[in-house]
């Protein structure tokens, strides 16, 4: 007991999550999803909400932390509530988009495992490969999720047991918060895979296509036109790999008929950061965040457009969203584009 005198109480992004919530408890809705304990210590997994109470209104929700070492999908997410916290103050156009959308953010839903620093939460679970379906074909070696046990990495959590409590409180935020509505958004931010960032979307356990494919390829399309030099590569998950468990496959599946949910993964390529500082290969945070303060404040520049653009599409739904011909035409133009027949 004596040696846990010595770790922190609490670690820079959970306090700077609890001093935004303070800063900004004139305009959100905060509650607690979830508490989680670690050796001692406490973690509440906060979600922030602002905007509109009509239930029926589109939504749009960010997410980060999910893995515990991945602090830069959180820092995205907290820079969010900083900008909304300072335009609620002078901003029309903001609260006009508010009178219409609701917003929600939850900056670390693994605190747990952000405190120990782990990419798994504190039973050594990794909660992207927490919920129950498996994929329809082969995955990767134990990066695909793996039941062997909590000592090797992307550790499923064992057969037929309940999804641990961080995975069930974020699936009960989708099932009640966001695909209950006729449309919502979901951002998961992440990092550490690949030379550039994407964006990705179901399906990670199949490689079929989800049935909104139409309402995906127009919001890419939107994205693409307004900012022609995002430099994301935006497909589907299982283009790279599949994997067992993801949660946002299993919260797609489970969106009632005929509500549209569009979840989404910021996946921030950080072998680049490493190729430009390879002495972050020797740190464990390094590999999967942007060590360098000006790289740092360059990631949370640079992703900021892409926030903003899902809430005014959500705003502006009624004007884009493919229905009749129109969505048949867009079905064959998104099956050209991410499953033609040289893919296979």
């Amino acid at each position: 007991m004596q040696a846990l005198s010595f770790l922190p109480d609490s670690f820079e992004e959970y306090e700077d999550l609890r001093a935004l919530l303070d800063e900004g408890a004139r305009w959100f809705d905060t509650r607690s999803l979830a508490s989680v304990e670690v050796r001692g210590r406490k973690f509440d997994i906060y979600m922030a909400s602002v905007g509109s109470t009509d239930p029926r209104a589109p939504a749009v929700a960010f997410f980060g932390g999910i893995h515990g070492l991945e602090r830069i999908g959180s820092r995205l997410v907290l820079e969010y509530m900083r900008s909304l916290i300072s335009r609620l103050a002078w901003d029309d156009l903001l609260i006009q988009l508010l009178d219409s959308v609701r917003i929600y953010c939850c900056p670390i839903v693994n605190p747990g495992g952000m405190w120990a620093a782990t990419r798994a939460n504190p039973r050594g679970v990794d909660l992207m490969r927490n919920a129950p379906q498996n994929a329809d074909a082969r995955v990767p070696l134990l990066a695909g999720g793996q039941r062997v046990g909590a000592w090797l990495p992307w550790y499923r959590g064992r057969a037929g047991e309940p999804m641990e409590p961080e995975a069930a409180a974020l699936l009960r935020v989708v099932e009640t918060q966001l695909a209950a509505r006729p449309l919502s958004f979901a951002l998961d931010c992440h990092s550490g895979y690949g030379w550039s960032d994407s964006i990705w979307f179901p399906y990670a356990r199949t490689r079929k296509q989800m049935p909104h494919l139409p309402e995906m390829y127009a919001l890419k399309n939107m994205f693409e036109h307004a900012h022609p030099h995002h430099g994301y590569t935006f497909e589907p998950q299982s283009h790279q790999y599949l994997l067992h468990g993801d949660l946002w496959d299993y919260a797609y599946d489970h969106t009632p008929s005929p509500n549209v949910f569009l979840p989404m993964t910021l996946e921030l390529g950080s072998w680049l950061w490493i190729k430009k500082n390879p002495r972050q290969l020797f740190s464990r945070q390094g590999m999967f965040n942007p060590v360098k303060a000006h790289r740092t404040a360059r990631v949370l520049r640079r992703h900021a457009n892409l926030l903003d653009f899902l809430a005014h599409a959500a705003f502006s739904s009624s004007r884009w969203l493919p229905r009749g011909n129109g969505r048949e035409l867009l079905l064959q133009s998104a099956l050209d584009h991410w499953y033609r027949p040289e893919r296979a």
